[in-house]
């Protein structure tokens, strides 16, 4: 099972991505390590990335999610995937794909990114972002305002599949 954590940055897909995993003692995969150059680059400068510059790195993290696949392994990615085609670009050619949905106010998750340092998101790409979102229609979705330890309860109690990888 492939398991997507998406939302806007800020939104908690590294902290519960890397704890859902972890519970379920899968991998944990960041789609930010799999960024070229130029778009962290753009980032770094402030300069929202185009569809064009997103769908190369989909494309890698997408087989990389192949690959897990194909060796009956199962795996968490944290990635933004803000749009459904970006969402269908993830799982092309996956069978089992569930997508938890991490929605949260602007407010909030602007304090959040704030509040820390990003290695090439800066916050105020953040309204971009917000502008960008389509929201998921068939998804776990987690009200980013709750503590961890319920949100990781919630999506648990929702996957339909929890073997081991």
């Amino acid at each position: 099972m492939i398991v997507l954590v998406m939302g806007v940055s800020g939104s908690g897909k590294t902290t519960i991505g890397e704890a859902l995993a972890l519970e379920l003692g899968w991998k944990y995969l960041d789609a930010d390590d799999y960024h070229p150059v130029a778009n962290v680059v753009k980032m770094r400068a402030g300069v929202p990335l185009q569809d064009s510059d997103r769908w190369p790195w989909l494309e890698k993290i997408n087989e990389e999610l192949v690959k897990f696949q194909e060796r009956g392994k199962s795996i968490v990615v944290g990635c933004s995937a803000l749009k459904e085609a970006y969402r269908e670009r993830l799982a092309r050619g996956l069978r089992d794909f569930k997508v938890v949905y991490l929605r949260g106010e602007f407010a909030l998750i602007h304090s959040r990114i704030a509040a820390r340092k990003h290695r090439f998101m800066p916050a105020k790409l953040l309204q971009s972002q917000f502008d960008t979102l389509e929201p998921p229609q068939d998804a776990i979705e987690v009200d980013v305002a709750g503590e961890l330890s319920d949100s990781i309860a919630a999506i648990l109690k929702r996957l339909p599949d929890r073997r081991p990888a």
